[in-house]
């Protein structure tokens, strides 16, 4: 039953920079189900790993990240957040953040280095990881090494190059994969000649992030990650895929709603489990 009618649930969300989820705001994947947030937020803190996808220069997926963010940390599970937009080189400069070690000035300086989005985007999540000191976990690569990989593949990689990257990562790209890939990023044109070392850079990012997220979790067991990352990433079939078998980790996967891409008549339980409807 809803509780707020929803033209007010509307005007109300619009006065808030952080989301006010309504009841009937997330579709459940599994059986098409339209439920509370709360309902899902019920759901993903039971998990090892939770996905929450966007598009990068979406200001409302942002307002979603944050929102399950600030759901998990309210119900007071132990939690993480892990980020597509810092290298795990940056770690140190992550860790004096949430510690206020590190001034807004400074901090800033490094996020311009690490990530080309405007500012104004990501603020609030890292306002809030700060005042709250959430554990923040840089899981990318450099971005040198994924540009000469998406240019040239990843067989043009120097040892310097695979030295910033994690230990035994490869790059096993599948027709699987790519289909996977043309499905993904759907709205993307690419020349067929470059089309297999993009989806290599999207790999090695892929096994990357996964190869962190894992190391992360053996040492933090208890805490919850809430993975930021683009949606190719956040799909089922992007990270949390090259995480492996023998890591055991129950995964959740949440995904903007996407006309033609991300939306009820595509998305299936191979994809995601819940969308966050507009």
């Amino acid at each position: 039953m809803r509780v707020i009618p929803i033209f007010l649930c509307l005007v109300l969300t619009g006065l808030f920079p952080v989301n006010v989820f309504c009841d009937d705001t997330v579709l459940r994947v599994r059986d098409g189900a339209v439920i509370p947030f709360k309902e899902m937020i019920d759901d993903v803190k039971k998990a090892d790993i939770v996905f929450v996808g966007e598009i990068h220069d979406m200001n409302a997926h942002h307002r979603d990240q944050l929102s399950v963010i600030r759901a998990l940390h309210e119900s007071d599970t132990p939690m993480a957040v892990g980020l597509e937009m810092f290298r795990a080189d940056s770690q140190d400069t992550l860790n004096a953040w949430t510690s206020g070690r590190l001034s807004p000035a400074r901090f800033l300086l490094a996020y311009r280095d690490n990530w080309s989005m405007p500012w104004a985007l990501y603020r609030d999540i890292f306002l809030y990881s700060r005042e709250h000191e959430l554990p923040l976990i840089g899981l990318n690569i450099p971005e040198r090494v994924a540009e000469k990989v998406a240019r040239q593949g990843f067989d043009s990689l120097s040892r310097e190059d695979k030295e910033a990257l994690p230990p035994g990562t490869s790059c096993r790209v599948d027709e699987k994969y790519m289909a996977f890939i043309k499905q993904a990023y759907a709205g993307h044109s690419y020349q067929e000649r470059t089309f297999l070392h993009f989806c290599e850079a999207q790999m090695v990012r892929d096994e990357s992030m996964a190869w962190h997220l894992v190391a992360y979790r053996k040492k933090h067991s208890r805490q919850i990650i809430v993975v930021l990352a683009g949606v190719g990433h956040a799909w089922k079939r992007g990270v949390a895929a090259q995480m492996g078998l023998g890591a055991k980790l129950s995964i959740r996967s949440i995904l903007p709603f996407l006309p033609g891409e991300g939306d009820p008549r595509t998305v299936t339980t191979r994809d995601a489990d819940y969308l966050l409807l507009p």
